[in-house]
């Protein structure tokens, strides 16, 4: 039973580590300069790949919900976030972004009710400073747009987050539906809006449809199926805390396939990040409750009563007699009659009690 929840983290996880290889995925593959509509080839034909999988629907309250999380964690979430990359020097977007499990504290508290602790904020702002080590580089100063997109996608992300764990899942509808219903909602609006700025779609040789069919299917509908099935199972901190991965991954990647060097500070900085994100999965230890003292008293009863019986016969009882003046039940048969009276049967005392007994 115990390793179950860190198997859901462990296969959680496989999200943000997903998410670590968009860039060296955009970069060599796709077309340039076109962030929305690699938006949204990532969400919409995943999405409706999935609905064909599930097969469901929304009802009722979750037609609007569906929506509402389509928009924070999809929808919104994707074109600020290629905005902020966009205008942002240095790695800066993905700084902003690791304070996701920070806002996640905090809406927690508004919306679930969840008492923030400081291990939360503690690991959380670790996390944070592990990330900024590996992206951050020296810079001048920063675009006021690209700050706030930044600070808007992680906003989104983390409501999204902590929604879809005070929602839930209606009854009967798996992970699976939920994933289809975002996706496709997130996907529909980040559509008109990629037509709007950058026109009609851009030219596509095998090498952009190969990198976008990896983007749609490995990257994101794989990947947001595990992190909502992983919203379901864990807390929404302990999934935020597994964000920071993402970074780690893509500067592992770059180092791997790109060449890119990976200076003493950094690799200090990926050995904090991990750290906390590891330390975030632990379930903080709870002392056990101690067990009043009557009801250890009830338990020696109970088992007093339950103690076997000696194995050694009884001796005889005479429990049933029509004759008056017989051995009254419970009477061991070897106590002799009443006086006065004569016993019955073949003369011997208790004959016939013992062949009543």
């Amino acid at each position: 039973m115990a390793s179950r929840p860190v198997l859901t983290a462990a296969l959680t996880a496989l999200a943000p580590i997903s998410w670590g290889t968009t860039y060296a995925v955009t970069t060599q593959f796709l077309p340039p300069d076109r962030p929305l509509f690699t938006g949204l080839m990532r969400a919409l034909p995943a999405g409706l790949v999935l609905l064909a999988l599930a097969r469901v629907l929304p009802r009722g309250a979750w037609w609007w919900k569906s929506a509402v999380l389509g928009a924070l964690n999809i929808g919104a979430f994707f074109p600020l976030l290629f905005l902020s990359a966009y205008r942002l020097p240095g790695g800066m977007a993905a700084v902003v972004g690791s304070i996701g499990p920070l806002f996640v504290v905090g809406l927690s508290a508004l919306l679930l009710g969840q008492r923030p602790t400081a291990r939360s904020v503690l690991t959380g702002t670790v996390a944070a400073f592990g990330v900024s080590l590996v992206v951050l580089k020296a810079a001048g100063a920063l675009d006021p747009v690209g700050v706030l997109a930044a600070l808007a996608s992680t906003a989104s992300m983390s409501t999204g987050t902590v929604l879809t764990k005070r929602w839930g899942r209606p009854d009967g509808v798996g992970p699976l539906a939920l994933t289809g219903w975002q996706l496709t909602a997130g996907g529909l609006l980040i559509a008109p809006v990629a037509f709007l700025v950058e026109g009609a779609p851009p030219a596509l040789d095998g090498r952009a449809i190969g990198g976008y069919l990896y983007l749609a299917l490995a990257n994101t509908a794989i990947a947001y199926w595990l992190w909502f099935r992983g919203i379901g199972r864990l807390s929404a901190t302990q999934v935020t805390l597994l964000g920071p991965l993402s970074p780690l991954t893509a500067a592992v990647v770059g180092w791997a396939a790109l060449g890119q060097a990976l200076s003493p500070v950094q690799l200090a900085g990926m050995t904090l990040a991990f750290g906390a994100t590891v330390f975030g999965q632990i379930a903080p230890r709870t002392s056990p409750v101690p067990v009043p003292e009557v009801a250890s008293r009830g338990n020696t009863v109970t088992q007093r009563r339950r103690r076997s019986w000696p194995k050694t016969p009884a001796p005889a009882v005479a429990s049933r007699s029509p004759h008056v003046g017989a051995v009254p039940a419970g009477v061991p048969c070897t106590v002799p009659p009443p006086a006065g009276r004569r016993p019955t049967g073949s003369g011997k005392v208790g004959a016939g009690s013992e062949s009543t007994g």
